[in-house]
């Protein structure tokens, strides 16, 4: 239980208000006795008969506002004595009591800053009283100067500590041990808790975030509190001993982000560190708000990559099909996917007739989008294909025009689609283009045993039309040739002819003459692995989905 609030209304332990120090040196002690009487009742005031002993007093009572020493003393006179100080009390203020004929002497140590005034002897006791308070006056304004600049200091100190938390840390778990750790070493405290109102793992409960001096467990002290969510300055009972305990909340828009405790054996802050404690609320807060944003943003992409590998696997069953051995024939499919998931299909499809039907489709856009006409896309497609009687590909793409439309204009979306119909028995060769990039066939047996004129494709151009879902109605008239024994026919996607290639140090697109030449280097056989390998040598990102389907006629 805590106590009643000790919030201090004013700082009475800054040196600006409490009664100053006064050291009085002087080897002859009815001096010594006569400036104790005149100034005991407005200074603390301390004596001293040498400089040594000056000395000793100043290493046993601190910092003296002013300093009134003799010049002609035994062993060390006061110049001497007053060069000592300035090193470890350089805001004191040192006045030096000489006589006429020393204050030549003076004039160097004045000009160096060791001496405030010099008073000669014997002083009038009215101008000896004005000229200490004069310098008490400059002294509290030194040490108020010098405390507002600390404590701005101080302040940044603390803003940059915070700042540099939400730079170098976006982890929440991170962020709360962070500030702890810098409140409770910026504000001198024994012990810190930082009470977060979100759990660091998701469905877990808030734990606190402690913090040590020592280093050791800070775990009862938390369990023993409870957060505040007000500005508290207060005593806390805590096993045998009672701390001081500044506490406050954090909010952000009127929500409770955390609240925060610290604690100390001894009772060292005041309203300055009140002060100051209050002003960083805002960095604290914008640390924890956006940690806890980037913790949230975290949490929903787990998810989302959860979900996107479950999309993924399901694509990759829909395109990694496996199709039974067909005597005399060699079908190959790679598709590669420039995402988690992509636009790009192929279809392999053997009907009940014989027929082999083939097709590469890319979905315009990428990632989840372009995915989910694809799937919608190959859904139809096959159903075109399970007719009882083989239709025709140009009527296929007609229909999945008419089924597909309205989605993919309301969305946005096209699909440029190749669909090949191959008859072993007859080798006849139908097709229809919905805006794809052309076919190519070449005779794989004459590339393999050589011939003396050089090979050249057959670009598929017959039966070409505009992508599904530009137009109400698609309608082409379906291309067709006989294929030869050794004949090879590849069908791509775009993201094989506009892959960056490395051509005499530059990258550039391939292209389908690209394509070509990469498939003349094909003597051994084809081998659409190796031919994707070959495409993507550089070290620039694949940027489109890559998609390649081949049909081959045994020789």
């Amino acid at each position: 239980m805590s106590q009643a609030s000790d919030m201090p209304q004013s700082d009475m332990s800054s040196p600006t208000h409490e009664q100053l120090k006064l050291l009085v040196v002087d080897d002859e002690l009815d001096n010594l006795e006569l400036l104790h009487r005149t100034f005991r009742r407005s200074y603390r005031v301390y004596r001293a008969s040498s400089g040594q002993e000056a000395l000793d007093c100043l290493a046993q009572n601190g910092e003296m506002a002013i300093i009134i020493s003799d010049q002609r003393m035994p062993k060390m006179n006061g110049t001497e004595f007053l060069s000592l100080t300035v090193n470890d009390y350089p805001d004191t203020i040192r006045i030096v009591l000489t006589g006429y004929t020393d204050v030549e002497d003076l004039v160097d140590a004045i000009n160096s800053g060791q001496v405030y005034r010099y008073i000669t002897k014997p002083w009038k006791p009215k101008e000896l009283r004005q000229v200490i308070d004069e310098a008490a006056k400059t002294y509290r304004v030194v040490k108020q100067r010098t405390h507002d600049l600390s404590r701005s200091l101080k302040k940044e100190s603390l803003y940059n500590s915070i700042t540099t938390t939400i730079r170098r840390s976006l982890d929440y778990a991170s962020t709360l041990q962070t500030v702890v750790d810098a409140l409770g070493e910026a504000f001198e405290a024994d012990y810190a808790v930082l009470y977060p109102v979100d759990a660091i793992a998701p469905d877990n409960t808030p734990q606190p975030v402690t913090y040590s001096k020592t280093g050791e467990s800070a775990s009862a002290l938390a369990a023993a509190d409870t957060p505040c969510q007000q500005l508290v300055l207060d005593k806390f009972p805590y096993g045998d001993v009672t701390l001081t305990r500044l506490a406050t909340g954090f909010t952000y828009r009127d929500i409770p982000l955390a609240s925060i405790a610290l604690y100390q054996s001894t009772n060292t802050w005041n309203s300055d560190i009140v002060a100051l404690f209050t002003s960083i609320s805002e960095q604290v807060v914008m640390a924890i708000s956006q940690a806890k944003l980037y913790h949230h943003v975290q949490r929903q992409t787990e998810q989302m990559q959860a979900e996107l590998e479950v999309a993924r696997q399901i694509q990759h069953n829909l395109l990694h099909q496996v199709w039974p051995e067909i005597p005399g024939l060699t079908i190959q499919a790679k598709c590669q996917a420039a995402r988690a998931v992509g636009g790009d299909f192929y279809e392999v499809f053997i009907h009940p007739q014989g027929d082999i039907w083939l097709a590469v489709g890319d979905v315009s856009g990428k990632g989840v989008p372009a995915a989910l006409f694809m799937a919608s896309a190959i859904s139809l497609l096959r159903r075109e294909l399970s007719a009882s009687q083989s239709p025709s590909p140009d009527a296929v793409m007609a229909n999945l025009n008419q089924a597909l439309n309205a989605d993919l204009v309301n969305n946005e979306h096209m699909i440029t689609m190749v669909l090949v119909r191959y008859s072993p028995t007859s080798k006849e060769l139908v097709y229809a283009n919905a805006g794809h990039i052309y076919p190519v066939m070449w005779s794989q047996r004459n590339l393999m045993q050589g011939t003396d004129t050089p090979l050249q494709p057959t670009y598929l151009r017959e039966g070409n039309s505009v992508p599904l879902g530009i137009l109400p109605t698609w309608r082409a008239e379906a291309g067709r040739l006989t294929l030869s024994v050794g004949d090879a026919l590849l069908l791509a996607s775009d993201g094989i002819t506009e892959a960056l290639v490395n051509v005499d140090g530059q990258h550039k697109m391939l292209h389908q003459a690209g394509l070509w030449q990469l498939l003349l280097e094909q003597t051994t056989g084809l081998d659409l692995k190796r031919l994707l390998a070959q495409l993507n040598t550089t070290d620039t990102e694949q940027h489109d989905d890559q998609t390649i389907l081949s049909l081959e006629v045994a020789f």
